[in-house]
């Protein structure tokens, strides 16, 4: 999607925040004891109290409102009766539409207490996310998104998982431009254009080089299993840098 009005950009920023407020009330209710349907029903809340539908459920069918994935888990894990305790890694993905338009968002939360090495994976997650979406800019190659982040991956001595890839997103869920890679990807030649809406979203891990697929058709899990965490966000591209839609208020 290219924004060529102010409404486009009004409706990307309202469903946008919406997700990231969903995210954010999610977070809040993170405690031991709660389970992960329960955190889900909060987030469904969100997104219909705001005039917004679960974006997963409307487009595949995925079987929740939102996304929650836990410790082994690191992506498009289904809400059910896992109990969060202490210590656990959880992310939270939200993506939802209103009016025709799509946001998508995510962050990863230790459950207190974490460990050191768990809260330094989590803190460069999200510097890893910023180092990615400080490249968005008009004109510059898409491939400064992948090649920067994975230099600051290397320096920091992670690894990223190589098949979970940034997407274009607005008029649906997923669409052009398509597997945006957040790692180096010598095959990548596109070019941002101004206006253009994708999302940027690494998954930083103390191992993990893949994602494999589980027991059901959503759930999927680092190959080699190790601690991985996932921080995202919906942007337009501009001459001055990425707007970052998925902010909450």
């Amino acid at each position: 999607m290219i924004v060529e009005t102010e409404e486009d950009l009004v409706r990307l920023k309202d469903i946008g925040r919406i997700c990231a407020t969903a995210v954010k009330t999610m977070a809040a209710a993170l405690e031991p004891g709660i389970t992960t349907r329960e955190l889900d029903r909060i987030g469904r809340r969100v997104l219909e109290e705001n005039g917004a539908q679960s974006a997963p459920e409307l487009c595949y069918q995925f079987p929740g409102a939102t996304c929650i994935s836990v410790n082994e888990e690191i992506a498009h894990g289904i809400p059910g009766d896992r109990v969060i305790k202490a210590g656990d890694l959880v992310n939270i993905d939200v993506s939802g539409e209103k009016h025709g338009y799509f946001g998508d968002t995510g962050s990863s939360f230790i459950v207190p207490p974490g460990t050191a090495k768990l809260e330094r994976l989590l803190r460069d997650g999200k510097r890893a996310l910023w180092v990615g979406l400080n490249q968005v800019k008009t004109g510059r190659p898409l491939a400064d998104i992948g090649n920067s982040i994975g230099a600051f991956a290397k320096k920091n001595r992670y690894t990223l998982i190589t098949n979970l890839a940034s997407h274009g997103i607005g008029r649906s869920l997923h669409e052009e431009p398509t597997e945006l890679s957040t790692w180096p990807d010598p095959d990548e030649t596109r070019m941002m254009e101004e206006g253009l809406v994708f999302t940027v979203e690494p998954f930083l891990s103390l191992g993990g080089h893949w994602a494999e697929d589980g027991d059901d058709p959503w759930t999927l899990y680092a190959d080699p299993s190790a601690p991985t965490v996932q921080f995202e966000h919906t942007i337009v591209v501009t001459k001055n840098g990425p707007v970052v839609l998925t902010l909450a208020e």
